[in-house]
Formats: C-alpha cells, sequence, structure tokens
C-alpha cells in the first residue's frame, strides 16, 4: 500500500509543479503589465500615424503645389517640399525638438536633448507616457516638417529656391519651435490654459500667417494679368489632396498619442 502511494505520488509531482510553475506566472504576469508604462498597441498605432503625416508632405503636398504652378515651376515647387523634410528633420533633431518639448520654461525649452543626447529606447517623454521617446520626437516632426510645407504654398512660384531655404529654416527658428513650445512644451501659453489637440493653432494658424505676410512682402506676381498663369496639371493637385486627406487620420488621430477610444473620435 505504501509502494503504490509512493509512485502515486511521483507520477503526481511532475503535474502539481507545473501547475504551480503556471500558476505563478499568471499571477506575476498582470503585474509586470501593470508596471510597464509602454504599450505596444499605441506604439503600432503612432507608428501609422507617423507615416501618414509624412506621407501629407511627401508626396502630398508635393503633388498638391506642382499641379497648380506653371510647367517650368513644377520640379522646383516638388524640390520645395522635398526640401522642407531634409533640412527640418536635421533642425528637429539638433535642437528643435529639445527647445519644444523639453524643460518647462515659460518661453523656450532647453539644449539637454540636443542631437537626441541621453535617448534611450525606454526613455519616455512625460507627454506621451506609453510610447518611446524617440517616437514621439519623430512624430512630432513630421508636423514641424508639413507646416514649414505649408508656407511654400504662399511663396510658390515667386520666390528662388535658395531664399525660400533661407526663410524655410528662419521661420523654423524663430516662429515653429517657440509656439510649439509656447502651446505643447509646457510653456505659457499651455500654463495659461491654452489647448491645442491637433495643431489648429501650432500648425494651421502659424503656417497661414506665416503665408500670408511672406505673400504680403513679395507684392503683386510678376506678369499677372499679362502672361499665361494657368496650373500645369490639376489632376496632380487632385491626387495630393487625396493624399492629404487620408493623411488627416494621422494627423488628427496620432494626436491622441494613444491607441484609444480618443484616437478614434478624433
Amino acid at each position: 500500500m505504501g509502494a503504490h502511494s509512493f509512485r502515486a505520488a511521483l507520477r503526481v509531482a511532475p503535474i502539481t509543479t507545473l501547475a504551480a510553475v503556471l500558476a505563478i506566472v499568471a499571477f506575476a504576469t498582470p503585474a509586470f503589465a501593470a508596471t510597464s508604462e509602454i504599450n505596444a498597441a499605441d506604439i503600432a498605432w503612432m507608428v501609422v500615424a507617423t507615416a501618414l503625416v509624412l506621407m501629407m508632405t511627401i508626396p502630398g503636398l508635393a503633388l498638391f503645389y506642382s499641379g497648380m504652378v506653371r510647367k517650368k515651376n513644377v520640379l522646383a515647387t516638388m524640390a520645395q517640399s522635398l526640401a522642407a523634410v531634409a533640412i527640418i528633420s536635421v533642425l528637429w533633431v539638433a535642437f528643435g525638438y529639445s527647445l519644444s518639448f523639453v524643460g518647462d520654461g515659460p518661453w523656450l525649452g532647453n539644449l539637454d536633448r540636443a542631437f537626441l543626447a541621453g535617448m534611450s529606447m525606454d526613455s519616455v517623454n512625460p507627454a506621451a507616457k506609453t510610447i518611446p521617446e524617440a517616437l514621439f520626437m519623430l512624430y512630432q516632426m513630421t508636423f514641424a516638417i508639413i507646416t514649414v510645407a505649408l508656407v511654400a504654398g504662399s511663396v510658390a512660384d515667386r520666390m528662388r529656391f535658395s531664399a525660400y531655404l533661407v526663410f524655410s529654416i528662419t521661420w523654423f527658428i524663430f516662429v515653429y519651435v517657440p509656439l510649439t513650445h509656447w502651446v505643447w512644451g509646457g510653456g505659457f501659453l499651455g500654463s495659461l490654459g491654452v489647448l491645442d489637440f491637433a495643431g489648429g493653432l501650432v500648425v494651421h494658424l502659424s503656417a497661414g500667417i506665416g503665408g500670408l505676410v511672406a505673400a504680403k512682402v513679395l507684392g503683386r506676381r510678376q506678369g499677372y494679368g499679362v502672361e499665361n498663369l494657368s496650373p500645369f496639371d490639376l489632376s496632380l493637385a487632385v491626387v495630393g489632396t487625396g493624399l492629404l486627406w487620408v493623411g488627416w487620420f494621422g494627423f488628427n488621430g496620432g494626436s491622441a498619442l494613444t491607441a484609444s477610444p480618443r484616437a478614434s473620435a478624433a
């Protein structure tokens, strides 16, 4: 009887041990998930949203603007959008992100994240605690890119390419970066209760006013009313409009910075 009980215990022991291990894992996993702030679903959605917003500039704006200018300026107008992507990406990594979203000064941030210094795969920004800081930085970079590129619509077919580059760099440094910090980065406007969910102030209002001022400074278009200023190909503008429309899902929905009902409502 004792030998039989001993053999039965040997057969039951592995099963009991396995059940104990599974129980430990089952109880430990929720605790681990609770302490981890990074959310895989939020990461996946924000990667898609970042790609959609970047698509709004290239090829969205590039096609939209180039289809409405004269034939001789089609490539130059496309190059303006491409140049905005290249230049603003470098400036954003160098100092734009740090001055916009790092530090809590009322007027401007600091340079602690200049050239992404100290940024790791696990670091997060207080404004987006469920995604890596690198992804948050890239998403905000696409906003900076399209804001500068939007202004090009007011000077398309009217400004030399070299002058446009100087204008874009200057406008980004002295207008976009400070305004972003004031509203989104902990600046004085945000502390006063100013709300901007998806760029109504930081992107659209600033780009609209910037474009209006630029057009006013340039004055009347040369050849207006005398030369043939008909657009090269409006079908390009229609395609660009479609890409901008689709990209808006990333622009508005991604502004929630999470894969949540708030993002779907946006």
